[in-house]
Order: structure tokens, then sequence, then C-alpha cells
């Protein structure tokens, strides 16, 4: 048995080394290029970072990002938060047939999704139209090319992405604690606020990091529905790399997102702790 172990203990490393390599080549390697191209033009240069502080609409830029980032994220929490606690306190069928319609869009392409938000959104779509002949509207609205049809757009392809962590904790709450704190006499929504949400918070903070950590990098959704008010930082690198061919630039602004996220991650860890972020020891 002791040299099983030491046999075992003597190979852990040859496990680690496939995962170790496989992270080097498709994530250091690429960034530490990046950060080559924003820092070299011929040789060492920090004009592209003189650049990027020189020209407010680039700081525009970010702030696009993280202000549809952040209401995504909000909106997505709001919708999703129910549809997870549905999932959990339903029937074995309804959360099987729930669970199918959350999975369904992701048999189409986030492309077409978004293109089918065109048509449903246009001044001659099936929203406008609707609110036109039910009388909500005088006129068709603007929903498009604006932080609506973003938004919109974006927390249908996101949702599922804060509903099954949160489903994935609800589902391990003891529900007889719930029906312990009833028969004590404490009304539903005590009950909710101070017994299920509290137990339920590591999903909260885990589908709110998965969602917000994706918008801030979606590209397709803001550059087709949005509108030159929702330029965000994706739709620039794309515009500094397929239009203009600088990639010395393109690579500052991917690292300033990247910073950016790093330092609100980091932000996040330090406050709520890294266990509630990857959804641990909270049920």
């Amino acid at each position: 048995m002791r040299q099983t172990a030491r046999f075992w203990r003597s190979r852990e490393g040859a496990l680690v080394l496939p995962a170790f390599v496989f992270y080097l080549l498709v994530y250091v390697y690429p960034l530490g290029k990046m950060a080559g191209w924003s820092f070299y033009d011929g040789g060492f240069t920090l004009k592209f970072w003189r650049e990027l502080a020189g020209e407010p609409v680039y700081f525009k830029a970010l702030s696009n990002t993280l202000e549809i980032s952040v209401l995504v994220t909000a909106i997505t929490l709001l919708l999703g938060y129910p549809l997870a606690y549905l999932m959990t306190t339903t029937t074995a069928r309804a959360r099987r047939v729930l669970t199918v319609l959350l999975l369904i869009p992701f048999w189409t392409s986030v492309l077409v999704r978004t293109f089918a938000w065109l048509v449903i959104l246009g001044r001659n779509g099936l929203v406008n139209n609707t609110l036109v002949a039910l009388g909500l509207a005088a006129e068709p609205q603007k929903l498009l090319f604006n932080m609506i049809g973003v938004q919109v757009g974006m927390v249908q392809v996101l949702l599922p992405f804060m509903v099954f962590p949160l489903y994935a904790v609800m589902s391990r709450i003891d529900l007889n604690v719930i029906r312990v704190a009833r028969s004590l006499g404490a009304p539903p929504h005590r009950v909710f606020l101070h017994v299920f949400l509290p137990l339920s918070l590591p999903g909260v903070t885990a589908g709110s990091v998965i969602v917000f950590l994706l918008a801030v990098g979606f590209y397709v959704t803001p550059a087709l529905l949005g509108g030159p008010g929702q330029i965000t930082l994706a739709t620039m690198i794309d515009m500094m790399i397929t239009t203009f061919l600088n990639f010395g630039f393109a690579a500052t602004l991917g690292l300033l997102l990247l910073a950016v996220v790093a330092g609100i991650f980091a932000l996040v860890s330090a406050l709520m702790g890294m266990n509630r972020i990857v959804g641990g020891g909270g049920a």
C-alpha cells in the first residue's frame, strides 16, 4: 500500500502537466503576445497608451460597456431568480419543461437570434404592432439602435447563464428548513428574506459574475441592435482591427478591458469571498 501511495504521488505532476501546457498555449501566450503589441511599434513605445489617455471617446466606450453589462446583469437576475425558484419548487415534469425552454435558444446561434430581434422590435415588428393595436402607443416606438434593443437582445441570450447557477444552489437548499420556519410562525416574506435568500446568495453571486463577464465581451448584439451611443470596447476593438488594421491600439484596448474586469473581479472576491463566487459552501 505504501509503495502504491508513493507511485501515485510521483505521477501527480504528470497528470497536471497537460492542463498546464494547454493553459500556457491558449491563454498565457496569446495574452503575452497582445501585451507585446501594446508596447511595441518598431521598438518599445507608450504611444498607444498616450493616445488612449488623450481621447475621451475610448473611455466613453468603456463606460458604455460597464453600464450595459451592469444593467443586463441586474435584469437577468430579476428575471432569473423567480424562474430558478419556480424550477426548484415545482414538479419534476414542469422542471424538465422549463429546462428545455431555457436550453432551446442554445440550439440557435447568437447571430440568428439577434437578427430575429431586428424583426420583432422593428418599426413594423410584432411588439410595435401589438402596442398600437392595443392602444398602448399612438405610434410605433423606437426600440432598436438604442439601449432598449441592446438590453433586450443580451438578456435573452444570457438569461440561462443566470438561471442555471441559481438553480444549482437552490436545489441543494433543504426545504425542511423552510417548513420549520413556517411552523414556528414566520410569515412567508420573512421566511424568504431571512432563510431562503441568504442560502441562495452563492448562486446569486456566481450567476451575476458569469453574466457580467460574458456581457463585458459581447460584440454581436450591441453591434447590431445598438446605435452610436451604445458603442462598446468590443465593437471598438473590432473596428481597430478590421477597419484601421491597428493591432497595437486594439491590443491596448483589450488590455484596458482585461484590467478593468480583473479589478472588478478582485474587488468582488475581496468583499464577498471566493467561495461565494464559485458557489461553494452556501447551501
